[in-house]
């Protein structure tokens, strides 16, 4: 395989870069060897294991893109090694446009958000649906997650990169907000309580 930079800067994409001033130093990273990685470190498998939901790219044969949305508890997408990646695969709105497209184009690109922390993580890769393999399935289903698997989707990845914070906008979960909030309403309480006993306190002294 050649290196995971020649995947993603095509030709036609460092002639842009060329064009528009960046080549220069993009040409000094890829020199160095800090563009786009293809097997999964710790720090990318931790994050991974965080997520709840990711984007899914394909396109079909002709080129014609889609992008999905894929979601679970966190966790459901699954390294399986250093250079793979898997997901089970729920049933959803029945239009396999993902699944279709797959038969045809098996180039895929995953699209990883952190709103909290203002990071993203994309992935490139070529992926594989699996619907014959009841072990794989039971490996990647979710434990009390009411939803049904229909398939396994396999991931080989080629390349992966984390890209700058610039122009994301944090935001966060109910889950993520939940210790903060849990600690406004235990200080409103609090606050409450006293103010309860002060007037008590006037209440009894006449005042």
């Amino acid at each position: 395989m050649d290196k995971p930079v020649d995947r993603i800067f095509t030709a036609s994409v460092k002639a842009t870069q060329q064009r528009l001033g960046s080549r220069k130093g993009f040409a000094r990273r890829e020199a160095a060897g800090s563009l786009f990685r293809r097997e999964i470190d710790d720090n990318l498998a931790a994050f991974i294991a965080e997520r709840d939901s990711f984007f899914l790219a394909t396109a079909s044969a002709e080129g014609q893109p889609t992008v999905q949305h894929r979601g679970g508890p966190r966790g459901f997408l699954v390294v399986l090694d250093p250079t793979t990646l898997a997901f089970a695969d729920f049933a959803g709105n029945r239009q396999y446009l993902s699944v279709g497209n797959l038969a045809e184009n098996d180039r895929v690109c995953l699209f990883l958000m952190d709103w909290a922390n203002r990071q993203r993580v994309k992935i490139w890769g070529r992926a594989r649906v699996v619907e014959d393999d009841a072990a794989l399935a039971a490996r990647l289903a979710p434990k009390d997650y009411p939803a049904k698997v229909e398939r396994a989707i396999v991931i080989s990845i080629e390349a992966w990169d984390i890209n700058c914070q610039q122009h994301i906008a944090q935001r966060f979960s109910e889950e993520e907000l939940a210790p903060a909030l849990a600690r406004i309403d235990a200080r409103i309480a609090e606050l409450e309580r006293e103010n309860a006993a002060l007037k008590a306190e006037l209440a009894g002294s006449g005042r």
